[in-house]
């Protein structure tokens, strides 16, 4: 399965929540859990187009789900149905689903729940509980919740939900493997909580990138065994691999 560059019409894009933004394009699709695409719906300004995780794929559809935060997805933000949207995909490395077996947690924290929804989807033959640490209560959640067995929510206001962060809800030793996305201070987290149970655990590097291919290294994050490109060995790296925050 190799990427390929394709100029589509956009099917819809419906603002979820504040900044947060859902847009679907109709077509045959391909891409893991944990892969991405790069999105362009404009010529020269901004230089970059913007790398947007697959949110999930069906047989007519695929779906990005996204935050506005810059001039690239504001402009994303602004389209319409039938405009025409540049897509190249899916790149990375996504999640070994087909090695993904047991009891499962997701762990992910605000925009990071992005390409959870088509993980949870994917994975077979497992027992999955979903961990979503948020600002306040907002509706990213609601079509990823129905598909789990436990979900446990946690708000830094406590509108909702456990007040605090969502790894003070995390028992690693309950899985037999962990999942996450989400802000680096939280995935360092979830890494040390991980390797003190000797539970292994899988995270997906959201860092800022440029080609999307592998060719700029702008994208690249420190490893125990040198730097990797966050857009071609990753974004999905094994927790122990990786050094956040030395």
């Amino acid at each position: 399965m190799g990427e390929k560059y394709s100029v589509e019409k956009v099917h819809s894009n419906t603002k979820i929540d504040e900044d947060i933004y859902e847009i679907t394009i109709k077509g045959k699709f391909e891409g893991k859990p944990g892969q991405f695409y790069m999105l362009r719906a404009w010529d020269r300004d901004p230089t970059l187009s913007r790398p947007i995780s697959i949110n999930n794929i069906d047989e007519e559809k695929i779906t990005f789900l996204y935050r506005v935060f810059g001039r690239g997805t504001e402009i994303l933000s602004k389209l319409k149905k039938d405009d025409e949207i540049k897509i190249t995909g899916p790149l990375g490395n996504g999640f070994d689903i087909e090695n993904i077996k047991g009891k499962v947690a997701v762990v992910a924290g605000g925009i990071g729940i992005a390409p959870m929804r088509y993980l949870i989807n994917e994975l077979k033959d497992c027992s999955i509980d979903l961990y979503v640490g948020l600002r306040s209560r907002n509706k990213i959640v609601d079509n990823v919740e129905k598909n789990v067995n436990n979900f446990y929510l946690s708000t830094e206001n406590g509108e909702v939900g456990h007040k605090g962060y969502v790894t003070e809800l995390l028992k690693p030793e309950q899985y037999d493997v962990v999942l996450c996305c989400g802000p680096e201070i939280m995935m360092a987290k979830v890494i040390t909580m991980c390797e003190e149970k000797k539970v292994p655990v899988y995270v997906s590097m959201e860092n800022r990138m440029a080609c999307g291919i592998g060719a700029c290294l702008v994208c690249t994050c420190k490893t125990k065994s040198g730097r990797k490109r966050s857009c071609k060995e990753g974004p999905v790296f094994l927790g122990e691999e990786l050094v956040i925050n030395d």
